[in-house]
């Protein structure tokens, strides 16, 4: 049995298989659509916020504890995530106000990307990075929608086993990582939507940052 491109994109928008002619009518269509879309958007990550505040602040004041100790953040995900965790790692090593992080995305290096899958294993190449880079006082933070990539749930495994603080972004059900022992924090959005999952997590991303820059403005006024 074959699938033709409409079939598979047409769920994104429906009222394009409708064969409409007046190009009206079929503007508003698309205008509702996106309003619909931004709605639902918005309200997943003020739901997500609300439910997972207390957490974000605990990680993210946790965070910040290692940063003032010389700590590093790593960044991980696979297709979307990989950027929305590179996304993630620039906001904490370039941010456009407070004090920047060494932060790396490890999914950002395309020639050890290929070179770990090629010579070790799809699965391992994050677990190795991590072995090659990581200390006891550094934070490692994975992204996945589906919440059951093997390579991420190897590497947290890992990184926890060094002792670094471990954060997991999930979407639908949280997936392996919604039950994961070896993370110390897990953050699911209940939805099942990739995309508004993933808008959801840039979110949750930006209140880590955020608490993690109070928190280190606090330690270091409290230095001085």
């Amino acid at each position: 049995m074959t699938t033709n491109q409409s079939d598979s994109t047409g769920f994104l928008y429906p009222f394009i298989e409708s064969e409409e002619t007046d190009a009206r009518s079929l503007l508003d269509d698309l205008a509702s659509s996106a309003r619909g879309k931004a709605a639902e958007s918005a309200r997943l990550q003020q739901e997500s916020l609300r439910e997972y505040d207390p957490g974000l602040v605990e990680a993210g004041q946790a965070m910040a504890d290692r940063f003032a100790r010389g700590g590093r953040l790593y960044t991980l995900g696979n297709g979307g995530s990989s950027t929305d965790a590179a996304t993630l790692a620039t906001l904490f090593s370039r941010p456009a106000r407070g004090r920047p992080v060494a932060a790396w995305s490890l999914a950002a290096d395309e020639a050890v990307v290929t070179a770990l899958g090629n010579d070790v294993g799809f699965e391992l190449i994050f677990k190795r990075q991590i072995i090659a880079h990581a200390r006891d006082h550094d934070v490692a933070i994975a992204l996945s929608t589906s919440g059951n990539s093997e390579d991420l749930m190897t590497a947290i495994t890992e990184a926890k086993r060094r002792g670094l603080l471990t954060i997991g972004f999930a979407g639908h059900d949280g997936g392996r990582m919604g039950t994961a022992e070896d993370l110390d924090f897990c953050f699911t959005v209940h939805s099942q939507s990739i995309h508004r999952i993933q808008e959801s997590h840039a979110m949750l991303g930006y209140r880590l940052w955020s608490v993690a820059q109070e928190r280190m403005a606090r330690l270091r006024e409290h230095a001085s």
